[in-house]
């Protein structure tokens, strides 16, 4: 096929575009010591390369030129000496990778971080870095589709939680994505407020007090993550049309999943397990399924409450639980959704027919159930006559009885997992 002349001619004029853009930038290694980092980044040219050598590098290091990739070797670090932010990026396309970054100011009001990326900074990337002793790590004030992948973040430990800044925290930040880092002590794992349209993947989250924190941002991703060791794992308030998709929870202090007023959201394929509190709090929460969820060994499986009814919950497995449901409440809400409900151990059912399905409802908060919240040693009767005649008098006489849960297809074993994490 013959090009016509215009389409010669724009060919011809990309090329020499791009030739010009290859030959404008320019490669420069900058020694350790002094104040060479801020000399190079004054002296460099949009889409340059710094490339700091090993040793430690004197910050602050502010980026203003689009396009600009700071790179460090194997030992290089940018230190900030324990005053105000350590690297600030003010210009868009500009990446940060492979460096140790240490030492920023205490300093909530001026924001102090490891890294701060302003509005200016859109389509940032930090990626493969080591941040220590920082107040926050990675702080996005503002800007759009930037990417933090594959960092390992160590916060504060500063034994009053407020004063500890967070892992990752963004402000109206949309489409950036958080994904692949290790984040470990400060206050939340990632915070996120006043945004939208942010994918947080694949990271793992231990001794914090959120490993995630949600405040009016919607239509986000929360998939793959792994919190452990925290106080809460996923704390979603204030937002909708949320994807929480097979994230993991293990041994979290007081909820694996806390909801607050998060409304039309997506709960699919998690795994909360051994939690002291509960695997699952809801609060004013409407419109979200939950379903194919693992609630295991928790103190509670799920506590929902003011008002939180209008949710499908079904294909989950209740498992070992102390109390598998606590819903106080006068109505009677069905847990089944299409022929099919949800596994839950402490069901002594039977399935004649063998489709899988017990013969029988189950009510997993009736009136017993009840009675042991009120009076935690009343556990020691559980098996007693007296309770077992409670039972027998609430599904005879269920009309005498304040309303609860009921699944109407309890499963006979636990559903299969569709991928994820375990």
């Amino acid at each position: 096929m013959t090009l016509s002349r215009a389409a010669r001619a724009a060919a011809a004029w990309l090329a020499a575009a791009a030739a010009s853009c290859a030959a404008a930038a320019a490669t420069t290694e900058v020694e350790p010591g002094g104040a060479r980092l801020a000399a190079a980044l004054a002296a460099a040219a949009p889409g340059d390369l710094l490339i700091l050598k090993p040793g430690v590098h004197a910050g602050p290091a502010i980026v203003e030129r689009a396009g600009l990739a700071l790179r460090g070797e194997p030992g290089a670090a940018i230190d900030g000496g324990g005053r105000g932010q350590v690297v600030r990026i003010a210009a868009p396309d500009v990446s940060v990778r492979g460096l140790a970054i240490r030492g920023s100011g205490a300093d909530f009001a001026g924001v102090d971080a490891g890294v701060f990326i302003d509005k200016t900074g859109d389509g940032a990337v930090v990626e493969g870095n080591d941040l220590a002793g920082n107040l926050f790590g990675v702080y996005l004030h503002g800007p759009e589709r930037a990417v933090v992948r594959g960092n390992r973040i160590s916060g504060s430990r500063n034994p009053r939680i407020a004063d500890r800044g967070n892992g990752v925290h963004l402000w109206n930040s949309p489409g950036s994505i958080v994904e692949d880092n290790d984040i470990r002590f400060g206050r939340d794992g990632v915070f996120v407020t006043t945004s939208a349209d942010n994918v947080f993947r694949g990271n793992r989250f231990r001794d914090l007090r959120f490993a995630v924190h949600y405040m009016y941002a919607h239509r986000g991703e929360i998939s793959g993550n792994r919190s452990a060791g925290n106080h809460v794992g996923y704390a979603l308030m204030y937002s909708r049309a949320l994807a929480v998709v097979g994230n993991v929870s293990d041994g979290d202090r007081d909820h694996g999943l806390l909801f607050n007023y998060a409304n039309r959201s997506r709960i699919e394929n998690n795994t909360v397990r051994r939690g002291a509190g509960k695997c699952v709090f809801l609060y004013n929460s409407h419109g979200n399924a939950l379903t194919g969820n693992l609630f295991e060994r928790c103190g509670t499986g799920i506590h929902f409450t003011a008002g939180s009814e209008d949710n499908a919950i079904g294909g989950n497995a209740f498992v070992a639980n102390r109390t598998q449901v606590k819903y106080v409440g006068t109505r009677w809400l069905e847990w089944s959704r299409d022929g099919r409900g949800n596994y839950w151990s402490d069901n002594p059912a039977f399935d004649l027919n063998g489709d899988g399905i017990a013969d029988l409802p189950y009510k997993p908060n009736g009136v017993v159930d009840r009675m042991l919240w009120r009076h935690p040693l009343a556990k020691l009767l559980v098996a007693s006559p007296a309770a077992q005649v409670l039972r027998h008098a609430q599904d005879a006489f269920p009309g005498l009885f304040p309303g609860g849960v009921i699944d109407s297809a309890p499963l006979m074993r636990p559903p299969p997992r569709r991928g994820g994490p375990r």
